[in-house]
């Protein structure tokens, strides 16, 4: 049996795939429509299907075709302020298509869905780090569009009889340690992208959007998990689903928390260069600080991070950067 990889082409998905293949996992297809992900990400070993995930048509016919039993789902929108500006956007891409990409998996007989969800689904939470009990009170469309997501999946489940792990992430950063893979969008708004992209001369500069949060600096608290620490996780979720285990919903995160301005000195004194940093008013939709209570995934799956190291991630970040502009150059 197979799995399919939704969003294979971008950033986390891609790292999914990587991590797949080096478990010795084999049968794996990528459904993917290109719009931020890149067709040189997916290895030449691995299926690409070019399209959207709400083509019902396409996904049964993909399901059937590869005998596929799990479906990693990962095509969404991510983009916090944007989603403010454009909560349709976000509800179709987010809410509408993965009621339809479920919708099918479900009629093509799909026994097990894990789904990237995002620690915006707590909002500004009460307790810190978060527990995957506390009360959900999103304060965006992106954790709203994400949370509608986890509650049809899970009412789907009881329904239909499949299993499913939802994983919630915190802030992903960082970049395959083999340099297989990276953060390529490019107008992407990770901060450590967008930090070692000032570093490297890329960005005229670093705007910190904050310092007035109730924080230690004043400027945001996020909990920042390496991204092949994190497709380990969704490896582990099949591994744990196929084999019978229950429906799991985990916080995906390293259970510490570092500032928006520690980040920042971070990538300062790992590139060892320096570049501007202007200070705005806050965004729209930003929580002050979002820390995972990440004990569960330990727990329940047997999780055990191996990037769990700030400067390692930057110099990652930084190093992948440099491997971008060459391929881009060719």
């Amino acid at each position: 049996m197979a799995v399919l990889v939704t969003g294979g082409a971008g950033y986390i998905g891609s790292h999914m795939v990587l991590a797949l293949l080096d478990a010795g996992h084999e049968d794996i297809v990528v459904l993917d429509d290109l719009s931020t992900g890149f067709d040189w990400a997916v290895p030449e070993r691995v299926k690409l299907v070019i399209g959207d995930v709400a083509d019902q048509a396409l996904v049964a016919e993909t399901i059937r075709v590869h005998r596929i039993d799990a479906l990693a789902h990962f095509a969404a929108k991510i983009v916090v302020p944007e989603s403010v500006s454009d909560p349709l956007g976000y509800y179709l891409a987010n809410t509408v298509k993965t009621r339809s990409l479920v919708e099918a998996a479900v009629r093509a007989g799909v026994k097990h869905v894990i789904f990237s969800s995002t620690a915006a689904v707590y909002g500004e939470p009460e307790v810190v780090p978060v527990p995957e009990n506390l009360p959900l009170k999103p304060i965006n469309p992106y954790g709203r569009s994400k949370l509608m997501s986890e509650w049809m999946i899970a009412d789907a489940a009881v329904a239909h009889g499949f299993s499913y792990v939802i994983l919630r992430y915190f802030n992903v950063a960082g970049a395959d340690p083999e340099g297989r893979s990276g953060q390529s969008t490019p107008n992407a708004t990770h901060l450590i992208k967008v930090a070692t992209q000032a570093a490297l001369g890329q960005r005229e500069r670093l705007d910190v959007y904050g310092t007035d949060y109730p924080t230690p600096d004043g400027s945001c608290l996020r909990d920042y998990i390496q991204v092949s620490d994190l497709a380990e996780a969704h490896r582990v979720a099949l591994d744990h689903l196929r084999a019978g285990g229950e429906s799991l919903t985990l916080n995906c995160g390293y259970g510490r928390g570092y500032s928006v301005l520690e980040v920042i000195e971070v990538v300062k004194r790992v590139s060892g260069r320096e570049f501007e940093v202007r200070f705005c008013p806050r965004r729209a939709g930003d929580p002050a600080q979002i820390v995972a209570e990440a004990s569960l995934i330990r727990d329940r799956l047997g999780w055990k991070p191996c990037h769990d190291d700030l400067d390692a991630i930057v110099a990652q970040a930084l190093s992948w950067e440099d491997r971008l502009r060459k391929r881009n150059q060719v």
